[in-house]
């Protein structure tokens, strides 16, 4: 089932046109990665999802309903969340469920699981003054889940975490994708790569690609193998422009990437050219080209 249908939704400051005529979907259930470089539309899009801005045009169905106002149906969290520095994450978190129409009761028990969630328990009735940058952005993530949404939103949610509070959140995020729909913005291909259940990239405002992991390894991404060497390869690299069976050849000091149409094929043929020949490489690795290529090559049009 769709939690959120999309047409041809657009976001205009005076001249400029941060988002151009958006559509798309997301899925009840899943996790979406929203991707783009800087200034590509994303927080914009977000907040126009998050009823934060009006779209100049388009439509935003939620739950198959035009309803002017869904918001407490979403949790949103800001790429800069703000706070009030006075309060302890206890008190912000009763204040912010009491805000989404909760009993206070029932605010300060979802309150404190949340907190030990997020990783945040021993701090709990310390003044958020005193937060560090990424502890604000656990406290952040729970205000975002504390009237238990049906879609979480979630701009740059790891940009402020050091790495073990990092991979803390995108486990959270593992977990929490089967209970509610997640949408969130990152510059972290490889954790998208690891979280998410579907991919969006936005370019300039528009919507470049979009669709399932499996979609995207299976239409965009390329065989590819890697091989690297004590000495320079850009002779033999030359010779392997003419193979038919290689589509492109990539020199980076002494390692060639090559692009292959048949896997198999190719590698079968290299391993033969490399004993004929005794070439002597260090590194023969063969995969798959990465979300962050193909990311690259949206970006670079």
């Amino acid at each position: 089932m769709k939690m959120m249908e999309v047409t041809a939704l657009s976001k205009s400051f005076d001249t400029v046109n941060a988002v151009n005529n958006l559509s798309f979907s997301l899925k009840e259930g899943r996790c979406t990665a929203l991707l783009g470089p800087n200034g590509a539309g994303k927080t914009t899009t977000l907040e126009m999802l998050a009823g934060l801005l009006v779209p100049t045009k388009g439509t935003i169905l939620f739950m198959g309903s035009n309803q002017a106002d869904y918001r407490e149906h979403i949790g949103y969290l800001p790429q800069q969340p703000v706070f009030f520095s006075w309060m302890n994450a206890v008190e912000y978190l009763v204040f912010m469920g009491e805000l989404s129409g909760m009993a206070k009761a029932t605010a300060a028990s979802r309150a404190d699981e949340l907190l030990e969630l997020v990783g945040m328990a021993d701090a709990k009735k310390r003044r958020i003054g005193g937060y560090s940058g990424g502890m604000k952005q656990r406290l952040g993530i729970a205000q975002a889940m504390i009237h238990e949404p049906k879609l979480l939103i979630l701009d740059e949610p790891v940009s402020a975490l050091d790495p073990v509070g990092r991979r803390d959140m995108l486990e959270m995020m593992k977990r929490l994708k089967g209970h509610m729909t997640i949408l969130f913005s990152t510059h972290i291909l490889h954790d998208a790569e690891e979280v998410c259940d579907d991919v969006m990239m936005i370019h300039k405002g528009e919507l470049a690609v979009a669709g399932s992991l499996p979609e995207l390894r299976r239409n965009y991404l390329e065989n590819i193998i890697i091989i690297s060497a004590e000495e320079s390869l850009d002779t033999w690299a030359r010779t392997l422009e003419r193979w038919t069976v290689i589509t492109e050849v990539r020199v980076r000091n002494n390692t060639l990437e090559l692009f292959v149409s048949d896997l198999d094929k190719a590698r079968s043929q290299l391993l033969a050219e490399i004993t004929e020949k005794k070439i002597p490489i260090s590194s023969f690795t063969v995969g798959s080209t990465t979300l962050e290529d193909l990311f690259m090559k949206v970006v670079g049009k």
